[in-house]
């Protein structure tokens, strides 16, 4: 069975983007290896928020050899060119995805997702690399809901002062 990995950096206070949905605070430290880290993973899943965040960014285009799913209510296929759009039954969807074959799945991006996902049951695992800064506010790591329990399965410092850290999620959640 694949699984999905909320895979995401935040800040040391707890936020996975800034009061404006900035992630400029979010540094590429040279020590990661990001090609490792993607080719984990053949497909993406946001929701609409983080979507057109990365869309006004600049991206938002189908990334070659991995899929793209976009959980929303509002947008339609043709606002998201090379992606899936999942509106309602979206963890009826996952749930099958995740049975299917195939790489683990990114999900990426804010809480709320994140969140009704957990909730479900249908998150593996957690990765968080978190950075050396305090923001304030902004979106947080996870929106309300269930207690989660989670099993730190690794970690490791970094010398630009970020800390990856590692979780199973704990099926026998409280």
């Amino acid at each position: 069975m694949r699984k999905i990995v909320y895979s995401v950096a935040m800040s040391l206070d707890g936020y996975v983007a800034g009061p404006n949905g900035e992630a400029d605070w979010i540094t590429m430290d040279p020590e990661i290896d990001f090609p490792a880290l993607f080719a984990r993973f053949d497909t993406v899943l946001m929701g609409r928020k983080t979507y057109e965040q990365v869309k006004a960014m600049g991206g938002g285009e189908a990334m070659p050899g991995v899929t793209s799913i976009i959980a929303s209510r509002t947008l339609k296929s043709e606002d998201c060119p090379g992606a899936t759009v999942i509106g309602d039954g979206l963890t009826d969807w996952v749930g099958e995805l995740r049975a299917g074959s195939g790489k683990d799945i990114w999900l990426f991006g804010g809480g709320v997702l994140f969140r009704s996902l957990l909730d479900a049951g249908l998150v593996d695992e957690v990765s968080v690399a978190v950075m050396p800064v305090l923001l304030g506010g902004g979106v947080p790591l996870v929106a309300a809901g269930n207690r989660a329990k989670l099993r730190l399965t690794g970690n490791k410092p970094y010398r630009s002062g970020g800390v990856s850290l590692e979780y199973a999620v704990d099926p026998g959640r409280p």
